[in-house]
């Protein structure tokens, strides 16, 4: 039976690369890449559960990772070196909107005592995808160095990127950005009614006071999208949820 699979961005953050390496234990496995003609290098981890369950796939297994970790054979690093390989290869299409790249994989280390491959006090950008094969599931992390982004810094911003979108491929670009939009959060409330009351009133209140809105229970509520009114509604519940059910949309004018 085939297993899917699947990646998810799920973190982004700029520490020090001690606290990264700090956070290392045995054995790991690291690639170290070469991101020519961009100088140092970048340096991906895969962990312990995700390479054992791909090992277990390509070797005609169902793809499920080891009980107990242990360290990687020969064979497995044969393996494993192709799958770093493939990964490296990917990274040449996200990166052609800031530079022309040839990533090339240097080796692969699987002791933390030499993880020690940038400068423990120099900032990385940590980008820790998750990804899931079958059932199993685990994180990948992506180190970028100061050193090696310094040179491209300032090529890397959405405003550039866009804009370098929309030169090459303007249906690209709209599609982008249409994709962007439809997945931003937009806060929606419904306005149940209005009342007016005297401060002293308002000081005064207690549980069980009733407040009289200007609303009644038969008449439509105003939903507003930020801070535009544009639907009416009747309220209703839904799933034992409050709720409402747009009755009409409301143009900009009114």
């Amino acid at each position: 039976m085939r297993k899917s699979s699947q990646s998810e961005a799920v973190n982004s953050e700029s520490v020090i690369y001690s606290e990264f390496s700090n956070a290392l234990s045995n054995p790991v496995l690291l690639g170290v890449i070469n991101m020519s003609p961009l100088e140092g290098t970048i340096v991906m981890e895969i962990s312990g559960n995700l390479a054992y369950s791909m090992i277990d796939r390509l070797l005609g297994g169902e793809g499920e990772p080891l009980d107990k970790i242990r360290d990687y054979s020969e064979i497995e690093l044969v393996i494993l070196e192709r799958i770093f390989t493939i990964c490296v290869n990917l990274l040449r299409e996200p990166w052609q909107n800031v530079v022309s790249i040839s990533p090339r994989l240097e080796r692969i280390e699987t002791n933390s005592q030499f993880a020690q491959i940038i400068s423990p006090s120099e900032t990385i950008a940590i980008i820790t995808i998750n990804v899931k094969i079958g059932d199993v599931e685990g994180l990948m992390n992506v180190c970028l160095p100061y050193g090696v982004l310094e040179p491209v810094m300032d090529k890397l911003n959405t405003k550039y990127w866009f804009s370098t979108m929309q030169d090459k491929d303007n249906k690209s670009y709209n599609d982008a950005i249409e994709s962007l939009i439809s997945k931003a959060q937009i806060p929606i409330k419904a306005v149940l009614g209005n009342s007016s009351i005297s401060v002293n009133d308002f000081m005064n209140l207690h549980v069980g006071d009733v407040i009289k809105l200007d609303r009644g229970i038969d008449e439509e509520l105003d939903i507003f999208v930020g801070n535009i009114k544009k639907f009416a509604a009747m309220p209703g519940s839904a799933n034992d949820n409050y709720a409402v059910r747009i009755t009409q949309i409301l143009k900009e004018e009114e």
